[in-house]
């Protein structure tokens, strides 16, 4: 199971996540900031969890990436 959290007020935008791991993130159209595809949003906090393990390597790449260090990704 990975874990992916994003704090997405905190974000500026500067799309590596989405080059690194482009089925999990997308730029959003109306703030310039990224969305994580298919998560719910707790108090900022927008999470998936995702049996998909080969995902994993592609969402920490995006994680070690971002500037602004809002993307958290843990194993289960």
């Amino acid at each position: 199971m990975v874990i992916i959290t994003l704090q997405r007020k905190k974000c500026i935008g500067c799309n590596y996540c989405v080059e690194l791991a482009p089925k999990q993130f997308q730029m959003s159209k109306k703030d310039g900031k990224s969305v994580l595809l298919h998560s719910n949003d707790k108090k900022g906090f927008f999470t998936i969890k995702s049996p998909d393990m080969s995902i994993l390597e592609n969402v920490t790449k995006a994680k070690e990436a971002c500037p602004v260090n809002i993307i958290s990704v843990k194993e289960k």
